[in-house]
């Protein structure tokens, strides 16, 4: 069989071409914008206007992430924060949907436990390092807690406020149909909040970083946040800017992976 042929009006085509110009546009600047900041860094430190002592400079990050990657040092530190960061992130996305679950479908349960929720949320994390690090110990497990109570109370707000904002009056016609709450949540909430829940990765993506370097700050003798700690004690910020350049790109790559899964998810809607 021949396949017909679509024929765009002009106000498409032009529509089209003006999208795709604008996205090269965006790509263009973000790319520009860069560069020009790299550049304009490094021609500062060469002729000395700012001091590369305390800010250091894009050559010189360069030579030390390639002397760390000779050593090997690299590799080791990089995997150790990203292993702690998978895993809280793991750990906090999955506890904190399941969670918000249990609170949608006990609504005694969630009005209950909610200000709690609250009242955990605003308490700053870092000032249960100590009891954390008596809890569960330090290293490894010390860091993944803290990544995991960074993460999960915004699993669990976020994902319930999606739950809860769907329309009382669709949840009521599948009611009249004779539907079950699993039904309901199967059928309607959890569609409903797809998009959310995706969100609530992206911003995980962040927060599980954050939680991890927190960790390492405070108990760790390997990791990006181990060697950033090092390096401001022996006053090599070379390092420490290296150390940061790494925890950027993993970041990035962590957060496009998601972006990818929000196309999938928002092609299905």
């Amino acid at each position: 069989m021949k396949k017909k042929q679509v024929n765009f009006t002009k106000a498409h085509k032009e529509y089209v071409k003006r999208l795709k110009r604008n996205k090269f546009l965006i790509i263009f600047f973000r790319i520009f914008i860069l560069v020009a900041f790299i550049g304009l860094w490094e021609l500062f430190a060469q002729t000395k206007v700012i001091d590369p002592f305390f800010v250091s400079c894009p050559s010189r990050i360069v030579s030390q992430i390639i002397t760390l990657a000779k050593n090997g040092t690299l590799l080791t530190h990089s995997w150790i924060t990203l292993y702690e960061t998978l895993i809280g992130f793991a750990i906090a996305t999955v506890a904190g949907y399941i969670i918000a679950v249990l609170l949608w479908w006990n609504e005694k349960v969630r009005k209950i436990f909610e200000p709690y929720i609250v009242v955990l949320n605003s308490l700053p994390k870092i000032a249960l390092g100590p009891v954390i690090i008596l809890w569960v110990g330090a290293g490894t497990n010390a860091i993944v807690a803290m990544c995991v109570l960074i993460c999960i109370v915004i699993t669990v707000m976020s994902m319930l406020s999606a739950f809860l904002s769907v329309e009382e009056g669709k949840i009521l016609l599948l009611r009249s149909m004779n539907a079950s709450k699993f039904q309901i949540f199967t059928k309607l909430i959890l569609p409903h909040a797809m998009p959310d829940f995706v969100s609530v990765l992206k911003i995980n993506v962040g927060m599980s970083w954050v939680g991890s370097i927190m960790g390492e700050y405070l108990t760790s003798k390997a990791g990006l946040g181990y060697l950033i700690v090092y390096g401001g004690q022996i006053f090599k910020i070379d390092l420490v800017m290296a150390a940061t350049t790494i925890l950027c790109l993993l970041a990035f790559v962590m957060y496009a992976l998601v972006s990818l899964l929000e196309k999938r998810v928002k092609s299905k809607c």
